[in-house]
């Protein structure tokens, strides 16, 4: 099966440094506030080079993905919104709802990415103090609900965490929307392998990205289920890999020593798995950022979430994709700093290749 790919839309803004500068420091104007008109702009150039779709997040720091992705819509002809939807902040039943409309209007262009959160700290924020076992155990009732309420018949249920009487929703749209479950415990996996239809993890050296797709096609065999598997990584993609690299270590040139101190501590406390898995590629050192050829942990330093990249020349990247590609992935979800210019350098430069090899489909096919 060819490779679909995915763009990131940068609800939170974006610029050309991996984490927005300490007050008074930072080249002036180099962050984008994420206003309609740029990531427009980004939404127009994913679609232009024929990528699937678009993650769009949800966080403290982003704005809300159901609003934005509706008005990008109306802008836009065929790329999809993959919008992340936390299980716990709004009703499995309202978030059927939410989606059939969302259907109806874009013409069948949602995808979900179900996230049950790593940050107990932005959890709390917004009200919810389950421990990270609880909120896997929620996510599954939520997809249950939200499965079933997709069929349009009315039902109740009675799980620990959603109580339904005379559920329904009275219009619900003939193509239910791809959920992509996110995460690298069993618990993630499991919960794809039961409820979802692909499941995607941070992006890692090969080995442990294998590692990853065989146990999560451990749980769907159990369950006898086929589904998909991604996985998600940045990119810097240059005409000569020279010039990627130092685009990497410009980045991390830029990063305040205090602040990668202060970010690995919190990240090696973590109650997420993906987020600990991420800082032991590095450890919190900048000697050896590259943990296998043409993978790159430095976003990590300071970054939550995903904090690998795939450094290299057009050449390079691609060979690298199609390596990921062979052990099994669907799907790969790419971001970059700036995402606009980064999406052209990506589109013109290893697209063409991917499509040459067969490793990803035609725009349209």
């Amino acid at each position: 099966m060819p490779l679909e790919l995915h763009w990131f839309l940068p609800l939170h803004g974006d610029g050309r440094e991996v984490a927005k500068p300490s007050s008074g420091s930072g080249t002036p104007g180099a962050r984008r506030d994420p206003d309609l008109d740029y990531l427009t702009q980004v939404a127009l150039a994913v679609e232009r080079f024929g990528f699937s779709g678009m993650l769009t997040p949800f966080g403290l720091f982003c704005e809300d993905p159901w609003v934005m992705a509706s008005a990008l819509s109306t802008r836009t002809h065929q790329v999809r919104f993959m919008i992340a939807l936390r299980p716990g902040f709004v009703s499995p039943v309202l978030a059927a709802q939410q989606a059939a409309t969302f259907q109806r209007v874009t013409g069948g262009r949602l995808q979900l990415n179900l996230v049950t959160g790593g940050d107990v700290d932005e959890q709390r924020r917004y009200g919810d103090w389950l421990t990270h076992d609880q909120r896997y155990e929620r996510a599954t009732e939520f997809l249950d609900v939200f499965n079933r309420a997709w069929t349009g018949e009315r039902f109740d249920y009675h799980g620990t965490h959603y109580q339904v009487q005379g559920g329904l929703v009275t219009r619900p749209h003939p193509v239910r929307p791809l959920t992509f479950v996110g995460g690298s415990s069993e618990q993630a996996q499991r919960l794809a392998a039961r409820h979802g239809d692909v499941f995607i993890a941070w992006g890692e050296p090969p080995a442990g990205v294998a590692e990853l797709v065989a146990d999560a096609r451990r749980f769907a065999d159990e369950q006898k289920r086929r589904i998909g598997y991604g996985s998600r990584f940045h990119v810097i993609s240059r005409d000569t890999s020279a010039e990627a690299w130092r685009v990497a270590g410009q980045l991390v040139d830029g990063m305040d020593p205090a602040r990668i101190e202060q970010a690995q501590r919190r990240f090696r406390s973590t109650e997420s798995v993906g987020q600990r898995r991420m800082a032991a590629l590095h450890g919190g050192s900048t000697a050896a950022l590259e943990v296998y050829p043409n993978v790159w942990a430095g976003y990590g330093l300071v970054r939550p979430g995903v904090g690998t990249a795939l450094v290299g020349s057009h050449e390079e990247v691609a060979e690298r994709i199609e390596e990921y590609h062979s052990l099994g992935l669907d799907h790969l979800i790419l971001s970059a700093h700036p995402h606009l210019e980064e999406a052209y350098a990506f589109g013109e430069g290893v697209l063409p290749l991917l499509r040459k090899h067969g490793i990803v489909a035609e725009p349209g096919r």
